[in-house]
């Protein structure tokens, strides 16, 4: 039976209570949960939190790959958990690779990757499958419609964060933006109530747990005020859209807006969401299920087994480095 665990976060960035909960449910367990994280930036907040802490090359870097891996061998890591887009892509095609180091990768497969990092076959894939989505083009194909209803919204096909993201309300600024936006497509706008959901997928990519997350407010693309709601038609819907994805193993997050009734597919990232920390406060204990999983244990969990109308407001908080933490670094770049 193991009694350790040892979790490598790639890209650790901001995920300070994402590292906390798995390392406070090892507590719970009686396991021993040692925290390795990964970061291009020393200063980065959830990388001062871990126990071992590699600086390494940008995720395009030619030898991002080998880094993990040293990294995997040197700390006999147990499990690895993407935490943002830029790799996840690299990992998937490389999980067999981890698999032979005795590492499980908690990242879907290559083509599912696909599907959700290119927001244009993101809306082809949910179109085949009968999922509402608001309708997706270039921007070129929208103006050659002689009749255009406004606002519409504007992003790239490979963004994230948020970033590059504008609303459009005139021919004109259609015009402008959408040759200032890089890989640039335009959407229908649809005004409506916005959801977060979390989706915990088991091992045996059985959907086990939704929680749909209000956003009541989001800054910098990430959620800062969110609600928990028991919405059935919500769970249901999303769980029938990651079943026929067939994404997971591990959480999932799919973003959607509900208006006059209807459903719309907004995003699906195949990783831990930001706002992720209210659904595991809530009760729809992850960090637990997934060491439950690891440790050939079958976790009880009930789809809806969890708080509804948690409320959560998100705050800055602080990091204090002396010069002693500075340098407790593995410099790997």
């Amino acid at each position: 039976m193991k009694k350790g665990v040892t979790i490598l976060f790639s890209c650790v960035g901001r995920r300070v209570s994402l590292c906390e909960s798995f390392r406070s449910t090892g507590k719970r367990c009686g396991l021993d949960v040692r925290i390795i994280g990964t970061d291009r930036n020393p200063f980065s907040p959830a990388l001062q939190q871990c126990d071992e802490r590699y600086l390494v090359r940008p995720v395009h870097h030619a030898s991002y790959l080998s880094d993990l891996q040293r990294i995997i061998r040197r700390e006999k890591v147990n499990i690895l958990i993407p935490t943002i887009d830029l790799d996840l892509q690299l990992l998937a095609e490389n999980n067999k690779f981890f698999a032979r180091m005795d590492c499980l990768t908690l990242i879907s497969q290559p083509d599912v990757i696909r599907i959700c990092q290119d927001k244009r076959k993101t809306f082809r894939f949910l179109k085949s499958n009968g999922f509402l989505t608001p309708h997706t083009a270039s921007p070129r194909t929208f103006l050659k419609q002689p009749r255009l209803r406004y606002p519409l919204f504007l992003k790239p096909w490979d963004g994230y964060a948020s970033r590059g993201n504008a609303v459009v309300r005139n021919r004109y600024e259609l015009e402008f933006f959408g040759k200032q936006i890089p890989n640039c497509i335009a959407q229908e706008y649809i005004q409506g109530t916005e959801y977060t959901c979390d989706v915990f997928v088991d091992f045996d990519m059985q959907v086990r747990c939704v929680v749909p997350r209000k956003r009541m407010e989001v800054r910098s693309g990430e959620v800062s005020k969110a609600q928990t709601i028991k919405n059935e038609s919500i769970m249901c819907e999303v769980r029938r859209l990651i079943e026929v994805l067939q994404a997971g193993p591990g959480v999932i997050t799919v973003q959607l807006i509900e208006s006059s009734g209807k459903l719309y597919i907004i995003e699906i990232n195949p990783r831990f969401g930001g706002g992720v920390p209210l659904s595991i406060k809530a009760g729809a204990d992850f960090p637990r299920w997934i060491l439950q999983l690891y440790r050939g244990k079958k976790p009880k969990i009930r789809f809806d087994a969890w708080q509804e109308n948690l409320i959560m407001l998100r705050y800055d908080s602080e990091v204090w480095l002396t010069e002693e933490n500075v340098s407790r670094y593995h410099d790997l770049r």
